[in-house]
């Protein structure tokens, strides 16, 4: 199609500014605006760097410019809804360009031109603005599904009475969670107040089958299932991505080592067990010299911050980077205030760091400009995790991602192996929404009938009936959990609850109870409460958040680490942390529990068929799979090989997706110990702390009687 073609909905601004400021429209863009444009609801699936998200925009925008504007208190008519409060605050700094753009040249065309606002609202809002926004809303909304279910739950919900269009961004990381389940009965919610159905963009890069998205982004209207129309532009973004370990055998790591460091003569005489990192960081901050911007991913914001803490002191031992060596790399993650996080990703964007070390919170389509590579330190745990991750090199359209993996374990080196081929083959995994989640109803019913005098049961179910997750919502499990939320309890051990609704049987009708609205909006979403304590400087100034653990083991005037920056510890009070700045001082490095991710079943299936498949193999063959296909450089592949060939020694067998090896040994103090070795699992739970448990229990074996026995399926 050609491009005048592509453009023909527009008015004059609008394709006169996006002509001259694009060479071509994208396929997202060429195949999405015509559905966009007759108002269908659309499900946009295309790479990172493809303009999706303009695609979804430049609609609304050029509506919204030459429309007549309705009531002030009704201005409100595109909601964006962003799964990332960082996210949201970047799609509002991208959409000044074009906003000005258009406002230039229908200056030039002499055209009318109505300039929109737009506002956000997250977690990051304080009160003062949240008023300013209801008392004069934006055009443009960007908030989060937590704070539209607040906003709902709340007077604020007559701003959106002519909400227009609804735009998901990045609807795979809610579609198979209950949070996204939380947004789906929000926006029927939304529905029920908006002067027309509203229509629903999602866009997403990493998604499969988009079927199953786009039955979750349509649900149900009368009975019938709201059409959707689906844009695979999915073409499979160019993936440079290697797997580099950085020790000849990583299977001697772990094991007492008699090197001299220097130090105090009680460390000399502790204790220390070889590790991969004085191999791995060097390789690292050599990588992030040879590059203009790099993002180094990880798993966990704790080793965010050991990261970038270690890469820069060893940048200061070599010398690199002159008086502001100091700030070469930042650690970048959800722990850190949003003020600090811009600051950070400015100062990548403009050159003055080199590299960023962030966990999943830059992610999820962040445009941090001309990353040229991204390293991911671990396995991601998720095909589509690394796919959006090395996606953030090359954002730009038609440029090729590349990636560096570095394993930490040879466990996490099998996992990488197979992730880094299913990135570059495309291969991810499949996405569910979930079905009745019934927390999340039990919440949603409390806060819809709290901002309703009265509602019947009838008109309740078939309002939640609308949302894909509750579509097969039966009429016996709605009684129940109606007759939870009404006092109505199976056993006397509950009599104390106090009841949040009044269900009158006779005319089926429902209302809330005293204090039922203040309870929803005080505990809504389902995102759990983590205890965390806020840090801040004496002024108020918000810098980030600490674990609780953290926040009990540590007092006034030590200092720690943060983004990369080290704070001195002024005053510790109930909820929070007052800080004031220590460079150049040494910190101890925080820690946060339980912020690991798990590997989702479909991986663990092809896990456990590439230790098979590999096995079967013999030695040569299996070197040249794992370099040929897999992308793992020379010391990767033998480690495989060796590891696999060690496991199966030890145990007489290797567990794949055939085969499950339960093996009992005793531990260092005598005890029995039995380990069930299964792909399908990946991490064990001890005392609070997720760790991997194959290499400490295959480092147990070659010292303790064991007995193993396999079983095939």
């Amino acid at each position: 199609m050609a491009d005048h073609q592509v453009l023909e909905g527009f008015s004059k601004s609008v394709s006169a500014w996006f002509a001259s400021s694009f060479p071509q429209p994208t396929t997202p863009q060429i195949e999405g605006w015509p559905h966009i444009r007759n108002g269908e609801h659309t499900l946009i699936c295309a790479p990172t760097g493809s303009g999706k998200t303009l695609t979804a925009f430049l609609s609304c925008i050029d509506h919204l410019v030459s429309d007549p504007l309705p009531p002030n208190i009704q201005r409100t008519r595109v909601l964006y809804i962003s799964p990332l409060r960082a996210l949201a605050f970047d799609v509002e700094k991208n959409l000044r360009a074009p906003i000005v753009g258009i406002q230039h040249a229908a200056e030039r065309l002499g055209e009318m031109f109505v300039e929109p606002t737009v506002g956000i609202r997250t977690g990051d809002t304080s009160s003062k603005e949240r008023k300013q926004l209801v008392r004069n809303p934006p055009d443009i909304l960007i908030t989060t599904p937590e704070s539209l279910f607040l906003m709902l739950t709340s007077a604020a919900r007559e701003t959106l009475a002519n909400v227009d269009t609804v735009i998901i961004d990045e609807i795979h990381a809610l579609a198979p969670t209950k949070r996204g389940a939380h947004l789906m009965v929000s926006l029927e919610r939304l529905e029920e107040i908006t002067t027309k159905p509203f229509q629903r963009i999602g866009l997403s890069a990493t998604q499969r089958p988009l079927e199953e998205v786009a039955r979750f982004l349509g649900g149900s209207r009368d009975g019938m299932a709201r059409k959707v129309q689906i844009v695979n532009a999915g073409v499979r973004k160019e993936l440079d991505v290697q797997v580099i370990v950085a020790v000849e055998d990583m299977g001697d790591l772990g094991k007492p080592t008699t090197e001299l460091r220097s130090g105090p003569a009680t460390a000399a005489l502790t204790e220390r067990r070889s590790s991969i990192w004085p191999s791995v960081y060097p390789k690292i901050l050599d990588l992030v010299l040879e590059h203009k911007s790099t993002i180094i991913f990880c798993n966990a914001r704790r080793q965010a911050e050991r990261l970038a803490a270690n890469i820069n002191e060893l940048a200061v031992e070599r010398g690199v980077g002159g008086s502001g060596v100091h700030e070469l790399v930042k650690a970048h993650h959800g722990s850190l205030a949003r003020e600090q996080r811009v600051i950070i990703e400015d100062q990548l964007k403009r050159g003055e760091l080199r590299a960023l070390v962030a966990t999943s919170s830059l992610e999820l389509g962040i445009d941090m400009g001309a990353v040229d590579l991204v390293v991911q330190v671990e396995s991601p745990g998720a095909v589509s995790r690394g796919m959006q991750r090395v996606g953030r090199a090359g954002h730009q359209v038609g440029q090729p991602s590349i990636g560096k993996m570095f394993p930490k374990h040879r466990h996490d080196l099998l996992e990488a192996a197979i992730v880094s081929k299913r990135m570059m083959t495309g291969e991810i995994e499949s996405t569910r929404f979930l079905r009745n989640p019934l927390d999340v109803l039990a919440q949603q019913i409390v806060a819809h009938v709290a901002m309703n005098p009265q509602i019947t049961r009838g008109a309740l179910a078939t309002l939640l009936r609308r949302c894909a997750n509750f579509a097969d919502l039966s009429d016996d499990v709605l009684t129940n959990v109606l007759d939870l939320l009404s006092g109505r309890y199976p056993s006397q051990e509950f009599a104390e609850l106090k009841p949040r609704l009044v269900w009158d049987r006779i005319e089926d009708t429902l209302r809330a109870r005293e204090g039922a609205q203040r309870l929803a909006v005080t505990n809504g979403g389902t995102i759990p409460d983590r205890g965390l304590f806020g840090v801040f400087l004496p002024d108020g100034t918000r810098v980030g958040e600490l674990d609780e653990e953290m926040v009990y083991e540590t007092r006034p005037g030590e200092t720690f680490i943060l983004g990369a920056s080290t704070w001195r510890i002024e005053d510790i009070t109930f909820d929070r942390v007052t800080v004031s700045p220590a460079p150049g001082q040494q910190g101890k490095m925080p820690f946060w529990h339980g912020d690991g991710p798990g590997r989702p079943l479909e991986l663990g299936r092809a896990f456990g068929e590439f230790i098979r498949t590999i096995r079967e193999r013999d030695g040569a063959s299996a070197y040249d799979e794992l370099v040929g296909r897999h992308g793992l450089d020379d010391l990767a592949a033998r480690n495989v090989v060796q590891y696999l060939a060690e496991q199966a020694e030890a145990t007489g067998s290797v567990p794949s997706d055939r085969t499950i090896v339960v093996e009992r040994f005793r531990d260092d103090l005598g005890d029995w110990r039995v380990c069930i070795h299964s792909p399908s699992a990946h991490r064990s739970m001890r005392r609070g702390r997720w760790r991997s448990s194959i290499d400490s229990a295959l480092a147990s074996r070659c010292r303790s009687t064991r007995c193993g026995a396999t079983t095939e399926s």
